[in-house]
């Protein structure tokens, strides 16, 4: 390497005056671009060529230095400026030393005494002329003014551009003149060096270097948002020299007047400007009078404009949000959160949410929207519990100003939102998509929190630390709604922050505890360090669950290994604890906000007194002895042994009687411990994939039909990037596109209508209006390994277009898996599609109704159309998917119904008092039968604070399969399955037989909605709750009434009793049985009253049974029209009351459909473990994988499997 290319080039210079006025030949200069020309040619001469940007002159080097560059022009501006000040500060120093009353003249002449005459009218202009300046003062003062002078000179001629007049009469050249000029004439003529020189009026010269000097401080930092600050201190600065010219001209002219001082003249401007003139400082003579009236209209001319200006620039900081300083984003915590527009609603769902965990109380929210703040958004952040917390500033993410503004570097976390109000739903993701790559690219270390709408755009920001998918958690939940009841409102209540206080002071038995269990969230702690599980170390992973279920009440379901990152739900009893795990479990709250309280009898327990049962007391279900109070809950440690029962009959130990119907009174074996470490010979068989069960079944099953073999296998298309592989059944061959469409037949088969497939199971309709990919969410649930073959219901798309090539490729591999082009508003659509013969109807929010004048009308459309539905088809299920959650209200509508009233009152009262899930009473909701997408908005906001809250729901919904973790299903309980009795019973069986987990109940029961306001005296009698049909301690008459000791068993519990008829819970055969008890038990005493009632509910009975044929008319008379057979359409007359408990047709039209009227649905999350259970009631299972051990199990096993494969429990 030659010397040339080792050489290291020096650095530029720094602007130099030295440098610009001399040159350094040796350095090269910043302007100009230095090539140098080398030949190959050793022999030839090296020739250095220079290219100037500016010209190389002496003039233009001084303008660069004074006037162009920002850095050096900003020196001479701060010189400049000190040097005005520094004037200023001689003039006060003169005017200290100065005293009239020791003479007044010229320099060198004889000095008068002069004595002000208030008689006199006459003005002695000497000491208004004259002034006393010591020596040393006047060259002090002569050398800043040649300064001065000659620096203003310099910048004349460089700034000239061919107009000297402009120059001159510029008002600072003027000025400037009047106080340098006289200064330098002194120096020739010292009789001059006593005349009076106005440096005061130098004040205004150093605001406007001020003023020069902040803008050219500006430039250099690159700053913009600087106008409220430029403004503020022009205002400041027009005071002050308003004020100090006042103050030194009063001052002076009123030394031939009543000789005034500078703290005197000070107080007099003060006065005067502040328009309060006490009057007992005036000045005397006229020129300081005539001084004092200009400067008052100055004053009223010049602050006006300058606080017009003002204010202007403060509304317009006030729209755009000012900035979050510096200071405070290194000394606070914040989190920014962008949005494209900012509703209401979501303002208040994520504030309500981030706000609901105690350690964030101390963050700030930074808003930052490109739109004006809305009314109702400014009016809710003037709110004094928001507005020192939250702040909004307009402006976009892809600026970086903006995010600077944001302090976006600096921030805890960023929140993106995608506007999911947006008719193009693909263009609000383009949106979101770009402000994440703006963020991560000016602020890489910042957490990242997305929302995206469609799952084909989440590969786009796979980067961000937590997505949300809304499309594929939308569509996954409402496929499980239709095999799992009411997911949605199990997981949006899980999602929420609640302290479990929602409807803990109505009179409704069911609204307090569905509220207290709606409490329950996931929560999360390290096992060695947990008073809930640290004694199960090393046992079996259903072990620990059942025992911490049983002691504490908590529901452990799942873990996570401490060198795995994967979550793993119920990863089954062949897992064994460590202290490293980390546990996921459900709870109120949790442990470390628990208080530990050992209930009486564990203490008795502890000094060996044996005493009575502590269940032998009455109304037990209520509570579960866990007591909410400040933030922290009470847990009761009860004794939850399983204890034989004891019973007239007699029993041994380990046994639970079971009533049978002959009533010879034959024992059942009692539930079998959950064993510490799994029994391989116990355990559940290995050969799954074969699933020889399934293909068991009588000749008459296929009715003459084909049967087509399935496979089980990934789905080899996947509609879009980054959905998770799942291992799903299959056709072997895929399906033609022709057959997949329903309504129409081709070369392959004849079929028009959904009676012609001969379906064993009924169908699942899902209504949208396009085929999107987020649609593929919807199947692949249903079609999930784990599904029994013989469980899988059809899915029939009704699409109101067409749907591309690529989903139909992505469709066409699932069995049983229809298209078929229509609206869910058109009767005939609904027809063909097979309506009749569904069990589940699931209407999508479309997207074209996004496009409404009022936001909230967005869902009219699909309400009318859903309520059109019901009265057409009350036998189906449908679940509703609103864009507000707001409007779940309309979907259960009358205007004159009181319960309907009295759950609105109950809404509003529980939002009153804080609450994030004010509408979960609502009867469509806790029934699951509709959803709002917004209401898993809280899933995002929560993971800042729980990190697995994202990981936990995708495995809930099916949306990720991770090897080992189970997955969501249900079992209903039927009457042959009470003897278990209680919930934490069921636990036990499940754990022991077939290591489930159970997590919640949806529960149906009775219930009276009267159309009537109900007496105070008979409001505990509305309902038929769980206390009045449970099993107690105490015998029940005929009509429902406590009886008497002499009336049946003596100190024997009813349950164990031989005779069946004692049983009320098995007496309840159907809902007729309820309906005449809580008809009884509200009746009124006399009895024309009653008679009158009875007449009206008959005749308005009539009516609607009218009006209901009407509809079947209209119905079959279609299907007759379109060929299609009326045999399987079922008329609302023939519809039974066990029909319709088993339907679960809840929370719609109820004043339509006598036989559903009389029912309510609820979801109940880990209930307390003395939970009567009843039947019909459903309980959510997590299940282990079926897949988690085969390799190992089948190797060691192979010759024990057995080919009856667990497709449903079985208790």
């Amino acid at each position: 390497m030659s010397d040339l290319d080792s050489e290291a080039l020096p650095l530029p210079p720094r602007y130099r005056f030295r440098d610009l006025l001399l040159g350094d030949p040796s350095l090269p200069n910043d302007d100009r671009l230095q090539v140098e020309d080398f030949s190959l040619d050793s022999s030839l001469s090296q020739v250095q060529v220079e290219f100037y940007v500016n010209e190389n002159t002496f003039k233009e080097r001084l303008k660069l230095f004074f006037l162009r560059n920002q850095r050096s022009s900003l020196r001479i501006r701060l010189f400049n400026f000190s040097l005005k000040l520094l004037t200023c500060l001689l003039y006060i120093v003169r005017v200290l030393l100065d005293n009239p009353a020791q003479g007044i003249g010229c320099w060198g002449c004889l000095k008068h005494k002069y004595t002000f005459n208030a008689s006199s009218s006459e003005i002695n202009w000497a000491p208004i002329l004259w002034v006393e300046r010591k020596l040393a003062l006047w060259v002090i003062q002569v050398i800043v003014a040649t300064i001065s002078f000659l620096e203003t000179m310099l910048l004349i001629y460089l700034s000239y551009k061919g107009n000297i007049w402009e120059q001159i009469f510029r008002v600072s050249f003027v000025l400037e003149m009047m106080n340098t000029l006289p200064f330098i004439i002194t120096v020739f003529w010292p009789p001059l060096r006593n005349l009076f020189i106005p440096v005061f009026l130098n004040c205004w010269l150093a605001k406007h270097a001020l003023e020069n000097m902040i803008n050219d401080f500006h430039r250099a930092i690159l700053r913009t948002q600087s106008a409220m600050f430029n403004q503020v201190l022009i205002l400041f600065c027009t005071l002050l020299c308003l004020v100090f010219t006042g103050t030194c001209g009063i001052q002076h002219l009123e030394r031939a007047g009543e000789n005034l001082n500078l703290l005197t003249s000070f107080y007099f401007c003060i006065v005067t400007f502040s328009t309060v003139g006490y009057g007992d400082v005036t000045p005397k003579i006229w020129p300081s009078q005539l001084l004092v009236v200009i400067m008052i209209c100055v004053a009223l001319v010049v602050l006006p404009l300058q606080f017009e200006e003002l204010v202007y620039l403060w509304m317009e900081r006030q729209k755009s949000g000012g900035n979050y300083s510096r200071h405070r984003a290194q000394t606070e915590k914040h989190v920014v959160l962008c949005v494209s527009s900012l509703k209401i609603d979501l303002l208040m769902d994520f504030l309500n949410e981030f706000y609901a965990h105690p350690r964030l109380q101390d963050y700030y929210v930074v808003i930052l929207c490109p739109t004006e703040m809305d009314v109702q958004v400014r009016r809710v952040l003037q709110i004094p519990l928001w507005s020192q917390r939250v702040i909004y500033l307009q402006g976009s993410a892809l600026k970086d100003q903006d995010l600077m503004r944001a302090k976006m570097d600096n921030g805890e976390a960023c929140f993106i939102l995608s506007s999911r109000n947006e008719v193009d739903r693909t263009a609000a993701d383009h949106q979101t998509i770009l402000r994440a790559w703006a963020v991560k690219d000016f602020a890489p270390n910042c957490p990242l929190y997305v929302q995206i709408l469609k799952p084909e755009n989440k590969f786009h920001v796979k980067f961000a630390d937590h997505v949300v998918c809304e499309e594929e958690c939308k569509y996954a939940m409402l496929a499980l709604n239709c095999i799992c009841p009411a997911t949605s409102t199990l997981i949006t209540l899980l999602v929420h922050t609640s302290r479990g206080q929602e409807g803990q002071e109505s009179p409704e038995q069911w609204q307090r505890m569905y509220g207290r269990c709606s409490g329950n969230e996931v929560y999360h702690i390290r096992m060695g360090d947990s008073k809930f599980f640290r004694e199960y170390e090393g046992k079996s992973f259903t072990y620990a669950a059942f025992h911490a279920h049983k002691k504490y009440g908590v529901c452990l379901i799942g873990l996570k290994r401490e060198e795995n990152r994967s979550i793993l739900l119920n990863p089954g009893p062949r897992h064994i604890l460590a202290a490293s795990d980390t546990c996921f479990y459900i709870n109120i709250t949790k442990e470390e906000n628990s208080a530990f309280i050992f209930k009486q009898e564990e203490k008795q327990k502890q000094r060996g007194f044996s005493g009575p049962s502590p269940h032998v007391g009455p109304s037990r279900l209520p509570v579960h002895s866990i007591i909410a109070s400040m933030g922290t809950v009470a847990m009761d440690l009860q004794n939850a042994e399983c204890r034989p029962a004891q019973g007239s009959g007699g029993g041994g130990a380990g046994m639970l009687a079971l009533p049978t119907e002959n009533g010879s009174g034959s024992r059942r074996p009692s539930i079998a411990p959950v064993l510490e470490l799994a029994d391989s010979s116990a355990l559940l068989p290995c050969d799954l994939l074969s699933d020889p069960s399934e293909d068991e079944g009588t000749p008459d099953d296929d009715e003459g039909l084909s049967v087509v073999e399935y496979v089980k296998g990934y789905p080899p298309n996947s509609p879009y990037i980054g959905s998770s592989p799942t291992l799903c059944h299959l056709l072997p061959v895929k399906a033609p596109f022709c057959c997949l469409r329903l309504d129409k037949g081709c070369k392959h088969n004849s079929y028009e209508d959904a009676k012609a497939y001969g379906f064993k199971n009924k169908l699942i309709i899902v209504s949208a209006e396009t085929a999107g990919n987020g649609l593929y969410n919807f199947i692949v649930p249903l079609r999930a390994y784990y599904r029994p073959r013989r469980e899988l219901n059809p899915i029939v798309l009704l699409l109101d277009n067409r749907p591309d090539h690529h989903f139909l490729e992505a469709i066409c591999c699932f069995p049983m898996v229809y298209y078929m082009e229509g609206s869910v508003d058109n009767l005939d659509s609904l027809l063909r599609c097979g309506v009749i013969y569904a069990d589940n109807l699931v209407v999508v929010d479309k997207e074209s109704t996004m496009s409404a004048e009022e936001d909230y009308m967005a869902d009219a459309k699909t309400i009318v159309n859903v309520q059109t539905m019901f009265r057409l088809f009350p036998s189906l299920s449908i679940t509703t998917e609103l864009t507000h959650p707001s409007n779940m209200r309309f979907m259960q509508f009358r205007a004159k119904d009181s319960y309907s009233l009295a759950l609105s009152k109950l809404e509003k009262r529980e939002r009153e008092n804080g609450s994030n899930l004010a509408f979960m009473f609502r009867l469509p909701f806790a029934a699951g039968r509709v959803f709002s997408i917004s209401m898993l908005d809280t899933l995002l906001y929560q993971s800042f604070v729980k990190d697995y809250m994202i990981s936990i729901t995708r495995l809930l919904l099916g949306l990720d399969t991770t090897p080992g973790s189970g997955y969501l299903c249900a079992m209903k309980v039927t009457e042959d399955d009470l003897w278990i009795r209680t919930y934490g019973r069921l636990f036990q069986k499940l754990c022991s037989s077939s290591a489930e987990i159970p997590i919640g109940i949806y529960r149906t029961e009775s219930h009276v909605f009267s159309s009537e306001p109900t007496p105070p005296t008979t409001q505990s009698q509305v309902s038929v709750d769980v206390e009045d049909c449970e099993d107690t301690q105490e015998a029940k008459g005929p009509w429902g009434a406590r009886a008497g000791p002499g009336s049946g068993s003596t100190g024997s519990r009813p349950g164990c009793g031989s005779d069946p008829a004692g049983h009320p819970l098995l007496r309840r055969k159907s809902l007729q049985w309820v309906r005449k008890l809580s008809r009884k038990g509200s009746r009124p005493s006399g009895k024309a009253p009653a008679a009158a009632d009875w007449a009206s509910q008959q005749r308005l009975s009539l009516c609607g049974r009218s009006e209901r044929q009407e509809l079947s008319e209209l119905v079959k008379n279609r299907m007759r029209h379109l060929g299609l057979p009326t045999t399987g359409y079922e008329d609302v007359t023939n519809l039974t009351a066990s029909d319709v408990m088993n339907r679960v047709n809840l929370g719609y039209l109820q004043d339509e459909v006598n036989d559903s009227r009389d029912t309510l649905s609820y979801v109940l999350i880990n209930p307390p473990p003395d939970t009567r259970l009843q039947p019909s009631d459903i309980v959510y299972l997590i299940r282990s994988d079926p897949l988690a051990h085969v390799a190992s199990s089948c190797s060691n096993k192979l010759s024990s499997c057995n080919p009856e494969t667990r497709d449903e429990t079985q208790l």
